[in-house]
């Protein structure tokens, strides 16, 4: 029976060490290099009943017209879709080296049986996808099903194959610091390239509490088993000042070492539009 330590902090502790970090002198950016690593770490999304070819068409241009070498500016790390629209953004993509995510495995609910999930998973893959964006089951996690959750993550991490995987825990249903602690660490044992706040579909996102709780067991898993995994934030992140603050908070938590797009994104649709109009 797999069993989580509770997380080490109170909520009081919590939010002076946010309001700390928000305050403090950027230590690896001026303000504007932050942007620009912020646009460069960008999941640009399109993730709604109504997307259709030209959607995505026009997602694809977006991410790939954000890019100025003259200003320094990048395009976004990754689109992400979803799977019917994988091979589409793969061939738009081609050779700009941005990358091709989806979500798969039952996104956004996860209320699916696992063989279900897992062919949507290799589905996924077999059109072109470079990463797998898939949730958690809250339910199990909720009822103390850890062992389920923890083998739905494995088999999907399994059916990825190269395709990097970022595990959902959507934060706001999990509710509580230890809860949001033990799931991530439940994800990043059972293989996590990354781990993510939420889907964005329900209202309670991505916030700088849930965001410091997971980035403080990232530290921990790194410090018992010498392994790097990435952090996603996602979901209600739509104001580039806002964006700042989760930087802050990253390089004061994690450091150096996390500050590129191998080990940090956003995920956001409206974002990248005005970080651009900030540079």
């Amino acid at each position: 029976m797999i069993e989580y330590k509770k997380y080490p902090y109170r909520e009081d502790e919590i939010a002076q060490r946010i309001e700390h970090y928000s305050k403090a002198e950027w230590k690896h950016f001026t303000t504007a290099e932050a942007f620009r690593f912020v646009l460069g770490c960008i999941d640009l999304t399109s993730l709604e009943g109504s997307d259709n070819k030209q959607k995505i068409n026009d997602l694809c241009q977006t991410a790939i017209n954000f890019k100025d070498d003259s200003r320094h500016i990048p395009s976004t790390a990754a689109v992400c879709v979803y799977p019917p629209f994988v091979a589409q953004a793969k061939a738009l993509l081609r050779g700009t080296g941005i990358q091709v995510a989806s979500v798969a495995g039952a996104f956004p609910a996860g209320q699916s049986p696992l063989d279900l999930k897992v062919a949507e998973v290799k589905y996924a893959v077999a059109a072109g996808a470079d990463e797998i964006d898939m949730v958690i089951s809250r339910g199990k996690f909720l009822e103390g099903n850890y062992q389920e959750v923890y083998d739905e993550i494995v088999a999907i991490k399994q059916a990825c194959g190269q395709a990097r995987l970022k595990v959902i825990l959507e934060t706001g249903e999990l509710k509580t610091a230890d809860n949001i602690y033990a799931a991530s660490m439940i994800a990043m044992e059972a293989g996590a390239d990354f781990i993510k706040t939420s889907t964005g579909k329900i209202a309670l996102n991505a916030t700088p509490e849930s965001f410091l709780i997971m980035l403080d067991a990232i530290a921990d898993f790194y410090k018992q088993n010498e392994k790097m995994v990435g952090m996603k934030p996602a979901g209600g992140i739509s104001e580039a000042e806002i964006s700042l603050i989760y930087v802050k908070i990253l390089e004061n938590v994690l450091g150096e070492k996390w500050l590129n797009k191998q080990y940090f994104r956003i995920g956001a649709s409206r974002l990248a539009k005005k970080i651009i109009e900030k540079l």
